[in-house]
């Protein structure tokens, strides 16, 4: 598929009617942020996807309400529900995806604003998960919108999906969207996912992620005896000293060809997430070697690096430490693997992409990758689309923070960029109706 060439009065009209359905967009996000999706634990999934469904459905689109049924997540409790709304044009193919997830981290401290209040000032928009995602959905909406409204109907098909638990992998999500066949290469040929990326550059894909879990062994004795036992806490500390002494310079000789964002994240790295052992921290203390201790790790490989080599390191590191000290006993979980996906900068999707953030605010985009995972792996590697990218109005270095915002400027101008997207990968047809047309 070729991306089809639209007339510069088709372009304006197109600029001209985002800015025009603009506040009512921004009232919208407002409305959206202002529900607590706050994952963990999934609170407030189903009113989430209402606000979104309602809105698809008040423009024209065929809803649908989708519950990660079978899966651990989706409880009575907190049930994982995802929308999707499609709007068919005069035929099925082209068709254009446009996902944003609707979970926000939690809250956190240090903010100065209520973070779900939507509050506007000096033209930006404050809350949870402004900028980390809800901008995006908000902005894919209504650049498609603005094109009805304009008169400008489009010859193939445009989908939305607000989805869920993006935040904690996606797997009730997105993930499950594609395995039920919802997102799929003989029914999607361009995904956007509507990721923060400053408005101004294109997210092509990420690394990837090994999450693994170490757990040693040893064995209890009384406190004042400790030459009784055997600490399974010393056992890890001897683990964690070669971590961070052996291999951690390693992985920082080792730096991708993909221009990931920030350049800091273009070398391989590993963190240490978290260590546990012993009696709790805040229970009755009694006098114990500890026969138990584990730690889980987050390690990023590139897309040079073989995943296979990846885990292999990892497990010579460990028999390296048995073959020094037979009584170091170990057991290594998987615990999530995500290998690194990168989209062609030369597709139709990114070309168009790219062409029209610079028609809108006239430079090139920059096209990068992210140090972390998102939606997209679950497009590429279970929905087989390969033409997927990250764009959207959200400020990346917002995501996550107190006092989370975005711009608003950014969040119509972003849209405009969508509009005009749209257009050229779809294509256009005469509108019968000829005149503009109001809200369905």
């Amino acid at each position: 598929m070729v991306a089809q060439s639209v007339s510069a009065d088709l372009q304006e009209a197109a600029c001209r009617s985002v800015e025009e359905i603009g506040p009512e967009m921004i009232s919208f996000l407002q409305a959206l942020v202002r529900i607590p999706t706050i994952n963990p634990p999934g609170e407030n999934y189903i009113a989430g996807a209402e606000l979104i469904g309602q809105q698809l459905k008040d423009f024209g689109y065929d809803t649908l309400y989708v519950a990660a049924e079978g899966l651990k997540e989706h409880t009575a409790q907190h049930p994982r529900v995802n929308v999707l709304g499609r709007r068919e044009g005069s035929v099925p193919r082209p068709s254009l995806h446009f996902n944003g997830h609707f979970d926000v981290v939690p809250v956190g401290d240090d903010w100065t604003v209520d973070p779900f209040s939507g509050l506007i000032r000096d033209g930006k928009l404050y809350g949870r998960g402004t900028s980390d995602q809800k901008a995006g959905i908000a902005a894919s909406i209504f650049a498609i919108e603005a094109l009805r409204r304009a008169g400008i109907r489009l010859r193939g098909t445009v989908e939305q999906s607000g989805s869920v638990d993006e935040e904690s992998g996606g797997f009730a999500g997105v993930a499950y969207l594609a395995k039920q066949g919802w997102i799929g290469k003989d029914k999607t040929d361009y995904v956007i996912i509507t990721e923060p990326s400053n408005v101004d550059r294109v997210c092509l894909g990420h690394r990837g992620v090994y999450w693994f879990k170490i757990t040693t062994h040893g064995r209890i004795a009384h406190g004042c005896m400790p030459h009784f036992g055997i600490s399974a806490i010393d056992h890890m500390a001897d683990f964690l000293h070669n971590v961070t002494h052996e291999l951690k310079p390693e992985l920082a000789k080792r730096k991708t060809a993909i221009p990931v964002e920030p350049p800091g994240s273009r070398f391989a790295s590993i963190n240490v997430n978290s260590v546990f052992g012993g009696q709790p921290e805040h229970g009755t203390q009694t006098p114990c070697v500890a026969d138990r201790s584990g730690a889980i790790f987050d390690r990023r490989f590139l897309s040079e690096e073989n995943f296979e080599d990846v885990r292999g390191e990892i497990h010579a590191m460990l028999e390296d430490l048995r073959a020094k000290n037979p009584e170091f006993q170990y057991k290594i979980e998987d615990l999530m693997i995500v290998h690194p996906v990168h989209t062609d900068e030369h597709c139709d999707l990114v070309t168009s992409l790219s062409g029209n953030v610079e028609r809108i605010f006239g430079r090139k985009p920059k096209l990068t990758a992210s140090p972390g995972t998102y939606d997209q792996k679950h497009v590429v590697r279970i929905a087989d689309v390969k033409q997927c990218v990250a764009y959207g109005p959200g400020i990346l270095d917002q995501a996550h923070l107190p006092d989370e915002h975005c711009l608003i400027e950014d969040v119509v101008n972003a849209a405009k960029v969508m509009a005009l997207t749209a257009m050229e990968l779809l294509g256009v047809e005469p509108d019968p109706g000829g005149a503009r047309q109001g809200k369905r």
